[in-house]
């Protein structure tokens, strides 16, 4: 697993939940909309990357405590709320020039650009309906940017995390 995804690790787990889980469905639309309504730009990287080595900076931040369930957050909000439920990590976000809800919807619309990507370079793939084109072009772009920030992460030395790639 590269640092990349540990570092959205928090959020990974909780993406497939916030878009996958047997929420309301008008909740879950609601927020399936916003993150494919959500333009990737320059900007929004720069600040999503400033916002995410200020949160490794966190004391904290990167404990991953075993009695949280990912699962009982079933939406954008819940997900906003657990975020700035750590101390100094809104904080760490908004001196970035981010809310945490813009940080967590740009995470997903990040993920999903990248889910569509790989979609689109399979033999006979097709962008899925509702994901925009513009943000997988940008994904495509910036591929090497993020992984550079994964790299970057200090979370995962404080982890002790060492997995592999394999």
């Amino acid at each position: 697993m590269t640092a990349s995804h540990r570092l959205a690790g928090m959020l990974v787990a909780i993406v497939v939940v916030a878009l996958g889980a047997a929420t309301p469905a008008a909740a879950q639309d609601r927020d399936a909309q916003e993150v494919s309504r959500y333009a990737l730009t320059e900007s929004g990287l720069a600040k999503f990357a400033q916002a995410t080595r200020n949160i490794a900076a966190v004391p904290g931040a990167c404990e991953r405590k075993e009695d949280e369930d990912s699962d009982d957050l079933k939406s954008i909000d819940q997900m906003v709320a657990k975020l700035n439920s750590v101390p100094g990590i809104q904080a760490a976000i908004q001196s970035a020039g981010l809310t945490s809800r813009e940080y967590v919807v740009f995470t997903f619309s990040m993920m999903q650009s990248g889910m569509a990507a790989w979609a689109v370079s399979q033999p006979g793939g097709k962008l899925p309906p509702g994901v925009s084109q513009a943000n997988v072009d940008f994904f495509n772009t910036h591929e090497a940017a993020m992984a550079q920030l994964g790299k970057e992460n200090t979370c995962e030395a404080e982890s002790g995390d060492e997995e592999s790639d394999e």
